[in-house]
């Protein structure tokens, strides 16, 4: 089973672009900043999965 569930991810986030949008953008900040948890880009991706389904990063959807 995935942890966190994709399907929470998604309500959370609003769409599935701004998942992705969202997870990239951290994983990438993870990895430059070198954080010693994190040695993979697979790794930065979950934690980053991780910190979103704790609430800990929060997606601002824009309107126009």
């Amino acid at each position: 089973m995935i942890t966190p569930p994709i399907d929470k991810l998604l309500d959370m986030s609003g769409c599935k672009y701004a998942l992705v949008c969202l997870l990239s953008k951290r994983a990438r900040t993870l990895l430059d900043k070198r954080d010693d948890s994190v040695e993979t880009s697979a790794r930065a991706v979950s934690k980053a999965a991780n910190e979103i389904y704790d609430g800990k990063i929060v997606a601002k959807v824009d309107t126009f």
